[in-house]
């Protein structure tokens, strides 16, 4: 009874953070469903009154149309994400759970190694674009016009080992795998932070007394690792997995930082760059496209759930 009289205090103290859900949150989903289903819709032509015809003639254009048309704008967006998605994830994931291991490990500077491989998570991915694009620098001709050259980090580094200089940031179709390497190699060491931190957070949590009596019978280290280590990580692995996969579906940021805005002229474009290529003059386009996206995420979750409830080990 005591209880019930102070409900309203309770509602009253979340009412700020609802009223801000409802409007940044709610209300963009409820408009985007609307405006995807809302044949051709334009919002300079909504703001004068006019009505619009529901159908799905925005998807037809962006699932449909897009087959065949110069660039195929839309399944190129989806095949680079899906790409990246696909390398990413697993690298970066198997990576992580390697360096959390070894850092788990180490007593000496554990703290200090933790705070230089978090680094990059808190920095600016615009910024950190822009170095990797110094790093991979693209090939130029000598001043005399004599031979060419390279100035990045990288191809310097290649020449040692006799490997000729490759144009990574390239924007001719040859050089397509060759911005792709960057792109992963980008993606997954950005994406090391966050996993490693959750992933030694993980190993910290289990008990002692499974290695302990794994020492006592001898076990090798990689039986250790492969019985005892990965199924009692099992969970962390999953939702890191998992968010990667939310993650990486959404990468845009990362391509605009290495190869500029016009991501070497559409030919990197991602989901995301997809919706914000269309959002300023077709929304109704970029509305379908976002539920297309959203549908593709929500399906890959679901894999993943499934996936996890067999393997993982609570």
């Amino acid at each position: 009874m005591v209880e019930s009289k102070h409900k309203w205090k309770a509602w009253l103290y979340l009412s700020p953070a609802i009223i801000l859900l409802l409007i940044f949150t709610v209300w963009p989903i409820i408009n985007t469903v609307y405006m995807a289903f809302s044949e051709k819709y334009s919002m300079m032509e909504a703001f004068t009154g006019k009505q619009f015809t529901i159908g799905f003639g925005n998807f037809e254009h962006v699932l449909v149309k897009s087959v065949g048309t110069v660039g195929s704008d839309f399944f190129r967006a989806l095949g680079n994400t899906a790409i990246l998605c696909v390398i990413t994830v697993p690298l970066s994931t198997i990576l992580a759970l390697l360096i959390a291991v070894c850092l788990n490990s180490i007593k000496p500077l554990q703290k200090l190694l933790q705070t230089i491989f978090f680094l990059p998570y808190v920095t600016n991915s615009i910024a950190i674009g822009m170095v990797f694009a110094a790093m991979f620098q693209v090939i130029g001709m000598a001043p005399d016009g004599s031979e060419a050259i390279s100035w990045g980090l990288i191809n310097e580094f290649l020449k040692v080992f006799g490997v000729d200089s490759i144009d990574w940031l390239g924007s001719t179709d040859g050089d397509y795998w060759a911005n792709i390497t960057v792109m992963v190699v980008y993606i997954v060491w950005n994406a090391l932070p966050f996993k490693i931190l959750v992933l030694l957070g993980g190993l910290q949590g289990i008990n002692k007394q499974y290695y302990e009596a794994a020492r006592v019978d001898s076990t090798s280290k990689f039986r250790v690792f492969r019985k005892i280590t990965v199924p009692l990580l099992s969970p962390m692995i999953s939702y890191v997995v998992i968010t990667s996969f939310i993650g990486g579906f959404k990468e845009y940021s990362s391509i605009v930082g290495v190869f500029g805005e016009d991501m070497n002229g559409g030919r990197l474009n991602t989901m995301v760059g997809y919706i914000y290529t269309n959002i300023e003059k077709k929304q109704g386009y970029a509305s379908a496209a976002a539920l297309v996206l959203f549908v593709i995420i929500f399906i890959v979750t679901m894999i993943n759930l499934y996936v996890s409830k067999k393997k993982t080990h609570y």
